[in-house]
């Protein structure tokens, strides 16, 4: 072939609809050998090997992701661990570079050291021990520099993490799938486990099954996708008819098919006015059939007050034909039968 001439790489052209559907997990993952691709708590099983340590290192992330117990838990060992190396470069200054306080006094050189180093690191000084000796001086100084800089580090870190926008949507521990308006449907119910408000609530399912030797992911067709505020619950429907993936399934079809409903839910914290993520996923052994979630509600109040009783968000029980009326998203949030008192100025007849 000539140097001049053009050569055609050829390329396979993607169709509009044809767009892959594995959600970003990439088409090897998600066999049934492996654990769940999405964990009750939105974390991800999936992992990033070969990185090395310096490119995986992110302090200021890893400190306002991790919970507040690890955070609590490696602050405190963090002061304890600063305060004994200081305490050992005192002693090592040698047996009389710290004065005052005897060392009998407080249980002997190390702890008196320990506690000369923990009112210098946060610069309280009582004045009862002080360093004598230019070694001592020197050990000093820096840890005062050092204790500077560090509670301004901490400080930051821990305003960051209250004031770093997040949500806190609690997801029932168990999803169901009961009779719904003539058909079967897939639902599960949420609540805001929080005092604050969110609205614009948007919610995505993808439905995510092995197909032979391949995952197959496909997003489900909910009766609604977003509510505009979120005061309440919302138990969130896909209805099972022929233009579902479900349909025909039964439970042991999705044990079989190491299923897996991954849940997507987007919307704005009204205090920050900013958008939040929360995330969630119901495998096979998480879903009841046959099953419809018990009431939330109760009673209407004497000033016509609506309220919920979260602690009953993932009861369920057995569904039958008479009893499934308020299982809808539109009518679930009605007054039911007993449940209202009558308004003032009316008959209550």
């Amino acid at each position: 072939m000539a140097a001049s001439e053009d050569v055609t790489i050829p390329h396979a052209v993607v169709a509009p609809g044809d767009e892959p559907k594995d959600l970003g997990f990439g088409s090897v993952v998600g066999t049934v050998d492996e654990k769940r691709l999405l964990n009750r708590d939105g974390t991800f099983n999936q992992r990033r090997l070969g990185l090395g340590f310096f490119e995986r290192l992110n302090a200021y992330h890893y400190f306002l992701s991790i919970s507040w117990e690890t955070f609590f838990a490696i602050a405190a060992i963090g002061y304890a661990a600063a305060n004994t190396v200081f305490a050992l470069a005192y002693l090592a200054c040698g047996p009389d570079s710290l004065g005052g306080v005897s060392a009998t006094a407080l249980g002997g050189r190390f702890p008196r050291a320990f506690f000369f180093s923990v009112e210098t690191l946060a610069t309280i000084g009582y004045g009862n021990i002080a360093p004598v000796g230019l070694p001592a001086h020197i050990v000093m100084a820096a840890e005062s520099l050092v204790g500077l800089l560090v509670f301004a580090l901490g400080t930051g870190l821990l305003f960051a993490r209250f004031s770093r926008p997040t949500a806190a949507v609690r997801f029932s521990d168990r999803a169901v799938v009961a009779p719904y308006r003539g058909v079967t449907a897939f639902m599960f119910r949420i609540t805001n486990a929080r005092s604050n408000q969110l609205i614009e609530l948007e919610a995505k399912v993808q439905f995510s099954r092995v197909e032979g030797t391949v995952r197959k992911y496909d997003q489900l067709t909910l009766e609604r996708t977003r509510v505009v505020f979120f005061p309440l619950s919302w138990t969130i429907v896909h209805p099972i008819d022929e233009r579902s993936p479900l349909w025909g399934m039964s439970h042991s079809d999705l044990l079989e098919k190491d299923a897996e409903f991954m849940i997507l839910l987007t919307g704005t914290d009204e205090t920050f006015e900013q958008t939040v993520h929360a995330r969630s996923s119901y495998k096979p052994e998480e879903i009841v059939f046959g099953h419809r979630f018990v009431n939330i509600y109760n009673p209407v109040d004497a000033h016509g007050v609506v309220s919920i009783d979260v602690r009953r968000l993932s009861e369920t029980e057995p569904a039958t034909e008479e009893s499934v009326a308020y299982t809808s998203t539109w009518h679930h949030t009605g007054h039911f039968a007993g449940y209202s008192p009558p308004r003032r100025g009316r008959n209550p007849d």
